[in-house]
């Protein structure tokens, strides 16, 4: 079992940054791949980003690439995600998330952050 908890949210202004942070206890961290996933009012969750074990290959929505970034210390048990240029629609319920496979079900998640970007 791998528990999972965010921090780092809060409320920002439209082209502030934020970052999410995610620590990671119990089992050992370093055999996950993680994600970070979101879901606005309203709406379905959504992939946001992710990042393989050895941290050496990351992906991205199309909607954050080029102003997110993912990144983990396995060492601290922790993974990341920059938040910067924010926009208004990415206002929502952050969380970060571990699977055992590539492509595979994210198994464990935490309890989520909320962000909100004002405009």
């Amino acid at each position: 079992q791998v528990q999972l908890l965010e921090s780092g949210g809060g409320l920002v202004q439209a082209g502030g940054s934020l970052t999410l942070s995610c620590a990671a206890s119990g089992r050992t961290f370093s055999p996950y791949h993680m994600g970070w996933f979101r879901q606005a009012p309203g709406k379905e969750r959504e992939f946001v980003a992710s990042i393989t074990r050895s941290a050496g290959s990351t992906n991205y929505a199309d909607s954050v690439k080029g102003r997110f970034t993912i990144s983990r210390d396995n060492a601290k048990n922790t993974v990341s995600l920059q938040m910067n240029t924010l926009k208004p629609e990415d206002t929502a319920v952050y969380y970060c998330a571990a699977t055992g496979t590539i492509g595979g079900p994210y198994i464990y998640w935490g309890q989520g952050t909320q962000v909100t970007v004002s405009s």
